[in-house]
């Protein structure tokens, strides 16, 4: 029988394979990005997201891979405003019941980016009112907003100034005055995603009638896939322009 190999050296094998998982994520990273498809009662949308976030990024591959989101209802929706799921007590709640408490039991910690902020379509992590403003392990939102007028936003960029001092660029101003958007959650909440595809959805979803808790008076669902796909052909597909 042949010897076998020195211990040195078959640890420092174990040590590379251990390692070959690693790299290929890196190397996923910078060629591909994960694409999210969300499946609704009302059509699908398409999400990216961001690698600046990378806490909330992976927190929610993990949650889509394991499928946490299939079933789940967009429980809490505003016009003008946001559309809301994620709670896992929503999977089996019946109706007219309270929803907006259930969590995986923990948070991911804030990871504010000034260079993204709560325009249309943006993906944002709820949370509780804790004074770190963690985020909710689960319930996020999707901002529909409005389109602002120069003292609407105005109004709306005092009112941010006092409470955390933050003022959005002239040009993300020019975004919530053309596309629009809900400029007061800005530096308050975490935005970590984006829709690239589906924005007539979260329309849809949102001018749904709901009673006084702002749940919908019709359950609507979601599931969740997501799959690595060349960012070359995301921009090429959808039109997105990847943050620089």
């Amino acid at each position: 029988m042949m010897p076998g190999p020195p211990y040195r050296f078959r640890a420092f094998l174990l040590l590379l394979i251990c390692l070959i998982p690693l790299v290929t994520t890196a190397q996923n990273r910078k060629k591909k990005d994960y694409v999210v498809s969300v499946t609704t009662d009302y059509g699908p949308m398409t999400l990216v997201l961001y690698d600046q976030t990378p806490k909330h990024k992976d927190n929610f591959i993990k949650l889509v891979d394991q499928k946490f989101y299939d079933g789940l209802l967009f429980h809490r929706i505003i016009e003008s405003f946001m559309i809301q799921g994620g709670d896992p007590e929503s999977r089996t709640a019946v109706a007219g019941a309270a929803l907006g408490n259930g969590d995986v039991g923990y948070t991911v910690p804030a990871e504010f980016v000034p260079t993204l902020f709560h325009k249309k379509g943006a993906l944002g992590a709820a949370r509780d009112n804790n004074p770190a403003k963690a985020s909710s392990g689960c319930q996020f939102y999707i901002v529909q907003g409005r389109v602002w007028d120069e003292a609407g936003l105005q109004k709306q960029i005092d009112r941010i100034k006092s409470m955390n001092g933050h003022v959005p660029t002239p040009e993300q101003q020019q975004v919530y005055k053309t596309l629009g958007g809900s400029p007061h959650l800005d530096g308050n909440y975490t935005v970590f995603g984006q829709v690239i595809d589906g924005l007539a959805v979260v329309d849809s979803i949102a001018k749904q009638a709901r009673d006084e808790r702002n749940r919908p008076q019709k359950d609507i669902h979601m599931r969740m896939t997501g799959k690595w796909v060349k960012k070359k052909k995301i921009s090429k597909q959808y039109g997105y322009a990847y943050p620089q």
